[in-house]
């Protein structure tokens, strides 16, 4: 089983111990699921911020 891990800077969903995206710390305890597929068209990625096609935690403790 792999252990998916959330950034707690900008939410995005990973393997690694630090973000590849904006290199913060990352946490096992995260909650929801979501996949940005073009966020230039999505009302959810741009009432979170998100300006990048990717996996994202809806929320991360």
């Amino acid at each position: 089983m792999i252990n998916l891990k959330a950034c707690k800077s900008c939410n995005t969903i990973t393997e690694a111990a630090k973000c590849p995206r904006c290199g913060g710390e990352t946490s096992r305890e995260w909650q929801g699921y979501l996949v940005v597929i073009d966020p230039e068209k999505s009302e959810i990625a741009r009432k979170m911020g998100i300006h990048a096609a990717g996996r994202y935690a809806l929320r991360v403790k």
